[in-house]
């Protein structure tokens, strides 16, 4: 087999995934995933598929031959729980008001949520536009940030991800998405993404402020960046900058006259315990892009939210999508955002989030693959090293206990090959949480 790139997530051409597969789905689950590879095109991380879902419901995902898995992945989009019914039942009632809203006309539904979102924003975020996907909100923020400033370059993040369009994998730094595509965005960067786990001076201070550095030197030498874009968190490891780090990279965008786009698409509405991510670092870009979690599992939305300041472009179209004012995903977003806030979701990721990150130290201390655990809110991961002082990465390990915990009734993401990201619905239950504690003891201890 040739080799496999493990930069996004577990491997759906590996031998450890035939293997489970053998193991542990019958004839007729083995036959829908045949199928599924007959039709569809065949990429990494989906076709062929790793199994079969007959239903989902709160914290579980349910196979077609009815074993229930606790869904610590959800590709994010499960913070009020799956099946929520006040999603479900607002969208219900919306198609029998308005199910479609085309471009030329604006509708309730729409004006409500972008209302809502500019209330729950820094009053420095006023300005509103919704598209149909994570994607393509980075391409719209993309676009704005050309008008704006009259500069095309910009400065991302190797490693990131924005998503898999042409311009989002142009500003992304995985090698899964850029691999054999040939040219790419002009004018996109990469620096690294500063981390203090795997910093090559073992000095986190050190690292922040090179990182840094680095920033205002490809400020100074290129002359002309219009715009910095990131994750605030990385998502998938969990990488989490020193506190002030983008208090003091929005000070160069400023100096530099570039825009700072936030790219909270997997980690806005309360993972962290606040509705945005910015808050945590007491710094507001001047674009933030929403998604995944807004349509509360139910239905695709995103959005782009702004400052007054980008709104410049009434004589061009920068999103002009089809269901750029869907009524429908308005309704699912707004019902989402009403029960965060109804059950308050956002103190309890910061509860539960420490409730489980405590049982993760003490597996810490008992298994000494586990190199580090981190995490802030219900936004979690854990990464397997081969040894502690070198940090290698445990990478078949890693999908090692993928397997063992399916088996046994959770599934998460494996990121960077060795870093099992743990994402639970903001709605999860302490007693779930010991479930995946205990399950994933057990896969540990047969290492």
């Amino acid at each position: 087999m040739k080799n496999i790139d493990r930069t996004e997530g577990d491997v759906n051409i590996s031998h450890k995934r035939e293997e489970w597969q053998r193991q542990n789905l019958n004839e007729n689950t083995l036959k829908l995933i045949e199928e599924d590879a007959k039709y569809f095109l065949h990429q990494s991380l989906s076709t062929p598929c790793l199994n079969a879902l007959a239903s989902c419901e709160g914290s579980y995902i349910f196979d077609v031959e009815g074993r229930k898995y606790l869904d610590f992945h959800g590709n994010n989009v499960h913070q009020v729980g799956y099946g929520n019914k006040k999603v479900i039942e607002a969208v219900k009632s919306q198609l029998d008001k308005l199910s479609f809203s085309p471009r030329r006309y604006t509708n309730e539904a729409a004006i409500s949520l972008a209302k809502k979102l500019i209330e729950l924003n820094s009053e420095d975020l006023s300005r509103v536009l919704f598209a149909p996907g994570g994607t393509t909100a980075i391409g719209i923020a993309l676009k704005i940030a050309r008008t704006v400033t009259g500069k095309f370059k910009t400065i991302s993040y190797w490693e990131s991800f924005h998503g898999a369009s042409l311009d989002a994998i142009g500003i992304g730094g995985e090698s899964l998405f850029r691999s054999n595509i040939g040219p790419l965005l002009p004018g996109a960067i990469q620096i690294p993404f500063p981390n203090s786990f795997r910093n090559l001076s073992g000095d986190n201070e050190k690292n922040y402020l090179e990182s840094l550095d680095y920033l205002e030197y490809v400020f100074k030498v290129e002359g002309d960046i219009g715009a910095v874009i990131s994750e605030p968190i990385r998502y998938t490891t969990v990488t989490i900058p020193e506190i002030n780090y983008w208090q003091k990279v929005k000070e160069l965008c400023d100096k530099h006259n570039a825009l700072l786009i936030f790219d909270e698409i997997p980690t806005a509405l309360g993972r962290t315990g606040k509705m945005f991510v910015y808050e945590k670092f007491g710094v507001t870009p001047d674009i933030l892009c929403l998604g995944k979690g807004l349509g509360g599992g139910v239905f695709p939305m995103a959005a782009v939210v702004t400052t007054e300041k980008c709104n410049v472009n009434s004589s061009i179209a920068i999103g002009h999508y089809t269901h750029e004012k869907s009524p429908i995903g308005s309704a699912a977003a707004l019902a989402t955002i009403e029960f965060i806030e109804e059950n308050d979701l956002l103190n309890s990721a910061i509860s539960l989030g420490a409730y489980f990150m405590k049982k993760l130290e003490i597996l810490k201390t008992k298994h000494q693959i586990i190199g580090d655990v981190r995490g802030i809110g219900l936004l979690i991961a854990v990464e397997l090293v081969k040894d502690k002082k070198t940090n290698k990465p445990a990478t078949d390990e890693a999908e090692f206990i993928m397997y063992q915990s399916l088996k046994r009734g959770l599934s998460f993401k494996v990121s960077s090959g060795n870093v099992l990201s743990l994402m639970p619905p903001l709605t999860v239950f302490k007693d779930e949480i010991d479930a995946a504690i205990e399950i994933l003891d057990c896969s540990f201890s047969l290492l």
